[in-house]
């Protein structure tokens, strides 16, 4: 089993949390979604896996390449 980093592609506020540790998620499926600009954007798994960690709050503020979550796939 490998662990993969989940990073953002955009700076934003973290407005919902949708998984937790433990999960199983898809490939593409939502582990959290940001707010930048009024708009929401979803911050996917890259491949299917179980969520190990989420290392961020709903609230915070991310940069871009920040990394919000580790995968174990």
């Amino acid at each position: 089993m490998a662990i993969i980093d989940i990073k953002t592609e955009i700076t934003g506020n973290v407005w919902k949390i949708v998984a937790e540790p433990g999960q199983s998620l898809d490939e593409d499926e939502p582990v959290l979604i940001l707010e930048s600009m009024k708009m929401e954007i979803p911050v996917a798994a890259p491949e299917a896996g179980r969520v190990v960690e989420i290392l961020v709050e709903e609230g915070v503020t991310v940069s871009e390449g920040t990394v919000v979550a580790r995968l174990e796939v």
